[in-house]
């Protein structure tokens, strides 16, 4: 069987316009709100940016032999236990006859602190991949 893309060329496309407009009204809202983080961090905290991201990969796992899958998007049931903390927030748990499919997060890196922020993905990649 081979592996259904859902057209994933022109989803990421809208995945990325929607992330870069995300980011810009963050930004703004912070702006009017005069509560602005420092520096890119304003465009980067309201937690939306990636949903473009997160509903291409739903239609990927729909589209692949888990229609009936449970898909938690729900931020109330997204967490499980993790090797380094005792619980990890993931941004989407895939779900299908009571076991655990996948258990995806999602991070973007942009921005002038390329340094610190590199580090943080690196240490979020090993800590999830131990966890695995």
């Amino acid at each position: 069987m081979a592996l259904d893309l859902v057209d994933y060329e022109q989803k990421a496309r809208k995945a990325v316009k929607a992330f870069w407009k995300k980011r810009k009204a963050a930004t703004q809202k912070q702006i009017e709100s005069g509560k602005a983080d420092q520096g890119e961090r304003a465009g980067v905290t309201s937690g939306k940016n990636m949903d473009g991201f997160v509903a291409l990969v739903v239609d990927i796992v729909r589209a692949n032999g888990l229609a009936h899958a449970q898909i938690h998007q729900k931020r109330a049931v997204l967490t499980l236990p993790g090797y380094f903390r005792p619980t990890k927030l993931w941004d989407l748990l895939v779900i299908h006859k009571g076991d655990l499919i996948a258990a995806i997060e999602l991070k973007s890196q942009v921005g002038p602190s390329f340094g610190n922020n590199f580090n943080n993905r690196t240490e979020e990649a090993i800590g999830t991949a131990h966890d695995l």
